[in-house]
């Protein structure tokens, strides 16, 4: 097996092991995972660390919520394109909440700056696919497309991330009406309500 092959096997191998074991998984897991001998990794992988930061960074990539979110019909209304956009997110972040709390721990001890700043690209590729959503009804809204999928994204990320979160009573499509339209209830016909909320300014 040629070393980019084998360096992929190992990663591929390592991603469930730190969903399930975290920063505490062994070399001797991952090597039985993978089928190979415990020395293998360190023929393709400096250390240990080198190895999971490698596999963090893979398991974190958000291609395929990208990809996912590329697919989503333009021509739907902007609630309904933010709810599916907001639906993957939720299950992107909930899904990998555990590890990302130790992908932090991992990659600060490291020290791996390009680690680092692929981690932070990662997070710009996501605000970017969420903008582009948003931007088809970029006139209804009083704040900038890309303004609003950040504010999406912290109310995703809080709950998902946060102590007060309920990443299961909470869905994207809560998410995006939280964000929509407030927690007022505002009474039918009542339009000079609603005119902060919807209105064309505050464009900044």
């Amino acid at each position: 097996m040629a070393p980019e092959d084998r360096r992929a096997a190992l990663i591929a191998a390592t991603i469930p092991l730190l969903h399930e074991h975290g920063l505490d998984v062994s070399t001797r897991q991952i090597a039985a995972a993978a089928g190979v001998a415990e020395g293998t990794i360190f023929g393709v992988f400096k250390d240990k660390n080198s190895l999971l930061v490698a596999a963090v960074i893979e398991a974190l990539d958000p291609q395929p919520t990208i990809d996912a979110m590329a697919a989503i019909d333009p021509g739907l209304t902007l609630r309904e394109r933010l709810g599916r956009a907001a639906d993957l997110v939720v299950e992107r972040f909930a899904g990998n909440a555990p590890l990302m709390t130790e992908a932090r721990k991992l990659l600060m001890s490291s020290g791996d700056s390009v680690a680092i700043a692929r981690m932070a690209t990662s997070r710009e590729r996501l605000l970017d696919a969420l903008t582009a959503v948003v931007e088809p009804s970029a006139g209804e809204l009083r704040k900038p497309p890309a303004a609003t999928a950040r504010l999406l994204l912290v109310f995703c990320s809080a709950n998902a991330f946060g102590p007060f979160g309920d990443p299961v009573g909470v869905d994207g499509r809560e998410m995006v009406s939280l964000l929509l339209d407030g927690l007022l209830i505002i009474p039918a016909g009542d339009k000079a309500s609603a005119v902060p909320l919807l209105g064309k300014t505050d464009k900044c």
